[in-house]
């Protein structure tokens, strides 16, 4: 196994194990039955919420973590040669899978806010990866070294 494989495996693993603990594997997350879940398809319905409340911080960081837990996949996905819409589709995805868990599971509330939220972020991570490699490329002298498709990485390095 070749030494770039064995950093995209690691950091699946951490990057994983991570957001499902965060966002999945809660405390008492098994306390409830199947399907217990709650279900809120309103987009905006607990910023709103929390915004009445005059829970600034909370909506904040609600709105905020959203997007920050989602960068990391995008940026590895652009480090890794995917384009924009591969690591938009792989943010719904990854999403989805967490909101229907969560809605199983009973550990949290599953909202259409962190799908798009989640998203967001993946494309953001993605922007913010392909931004930083283009200035460096730029410095190195190696301006214009894309894929086809858009994606940016390392040029040897556009398979998974």
């Amino acid at each position: 196994m070749r030494k770039y494989d064995v950093q995209r495996t690691i950091f699946r693993a951490v990057y994983g194990f991570l957001l499902l603990r965060l966002t999945v594997f809660r405390p008492g997350c098994f306390t409830h039955g199947l399907a217990s879940g709650r279900l809120n398809l309103t987009p905006g319905l607990a910023y709103r919420q929390l915004l009445s409340w005059h829970s600034y911080r909370a909506a904040a960081r609600l709105f905020f973590g959203n997007i920050a837990f989602f960068l990391p996949l995008g940026a590895a996905l652009a480090r890794w040669g995917k384009g924009l819409a591969a690591a938009l589709r792989a943010g719904f995805l990854l999403s989805f899978a967490i909101e229907c868990a969560q809605f199983l599971l009973g550990s949290g509330l599953a909202e259409t806010d962190d799908l798009l939220l989640n998203t967001l972020g993946a494309g953001l991570g993605w922007g913010m990866y392909a931004l930083y490699a283009r200035r460096k490329a730029a410095r190195c002298g190696r301006v214009g070294k894309e894929n086809p498709d858009g994606a940016v990485g390392d040029g040897d390095r556009t398979r998974i």
